[in-house]
């Protein structure tokens, strides 16, 4: 009687046991799906599946984190250990997008405050765009994407800028829409390309001297658009900027993370260093560590980068970023 009665009290804790077991098996083959996820990306293969799950190593860091904890508080030792193994890969992966290496600034050097920005081309609160711009207090602005409404309200938005330089009108993807760089020094414009790549350059007389000025915005990655689109726009880039002398600032939506394909191709075939890529910067309704850097900036070697930050809400889906330049030490 007693041992029917034993193993009646047995049966629930035998099956939450084996929901558990199963549950942490569940686990850990998640983690391992994400850990060989995450070596294919660390080898650079650039095929066009791996590189987009490239651009989410961001926030699927974040998220192994988070799952590692919870398996954790749960005592599931070996899923936990699995999400270390898979939080620490990831770690390696992202580090260079965080916070890629950086040129040292030359001591005393003027500093340049950059705000550049997609506004989205359907955005018409110009009072929010121009809040954004006021609270950073930049030098040289690079606006994309500029839809109808600010388009008609420039002086309004750009006040206090009298300098400028616009690109040819978008149309195909995210139009009708402009990108825009402003400037409290003179500029003079470098003449557009009709190289299919939506760009705008000019010369900015700064206390640095001449900094080449470029904004620039790619076109979305493969599959929605064809897989060699932002490859060959990155090259179009890379001839307007063999034709610059002098020091160079790139910055736009390159609707891709600075470690990723198109990060590698303008770090081999351009020259060019990335700013730090966190916090994220689309889209803005997610909390800003959850976030892709598909906005950047990138310099030549002869600028160094002071900081950057994401700046204030200006009505678009994505974050402006603020960034300080100067000229590098060496």
């Amino acid at each position: 009687m007693e041992t029917d009665v034993h193993h009646k009290a047995q049966e629930p804790s035998s099956g939450r046991a084996f929901v558990r077991r199963w549950f942490e098996r569940l686990v850990v083959l998640g983690f391992s799906g994400l850990m060989l996820l995450g070596v294919l990306i660390f080898a650079r293969i650039g095929h066009r599946w791996i590189d987009i799950f490239a651009q989410f190593t961001a926030p699927l860091f974040i998220t192994s984190v988070c799952a590692t904890v919870v398996v954790a508080v749960l005592r599931l030792r070996i899923a936990a250990v699995a999400g270390l193994a898979t939080s620490i890969a990831l770690l390696v992966i992202v580090a260079p997008q965080w916070a890629p290496a950086g040129a040292a600034p030359e001591p005393d050097a003027p500093v340049v405050r950059l705000y550049s920005a997609n506004v989205f081309y359907l955005n018409e609160d110009v009072a929010a765009m121009r809040r954004s711009i006021e609270a950073a207090e930049p030098d040289i602005i690079i606006l994309i994407e500029l839809g109808r409404a600010p388009l008609g309200q420039l002086d309004t938005l750009l006040a206090g800028y009298p300098h400028r330089a616009g690109s040819m009108r978008m149309d195909e993807t995210r139009g009708p829409s402009r990108s825009i760089i402003a400037s409290r020094w003179p500029l003079r414009q470098v003449e557009n390309r009709p190289d299919g790549l939506h760009s705008v350059t000019a010369v900015a007389e700064t206390p640095l001297g001449d900094v080449n000025i470029i904004g620039v915005h790619l076109t979305r990655p493969w599959p929605f658009q064809y897989q060699w689109g932002q490859i060959s726009q990155t090259m179009a880039l890379g001839d307007i900027r063999r034709t610059l002398e002098g020091p160079v600032i790139i910055a736009g939506d390159f609707n891709s993370v600075s470690s990723a394909r198109i990060g590698r191709q303008m770090k081999d075939d351009l020259g060019l260093a990335p700013a730090g890529g966190f916090p994220g910067t689309w889209p803005s309704d997610l909390p800003s560590p959850l976030g892709i850097t598909i906005d950047q900036v990138w310099r030549s070697p002869d600028l160094a980068f002071v900081s950057r930050r994401t700046g204030r809400p200006n009505g678009s889906d994505h974050r402006p970023v603020v960034t300080e330049f100067t000229r590098a030490a060496n």
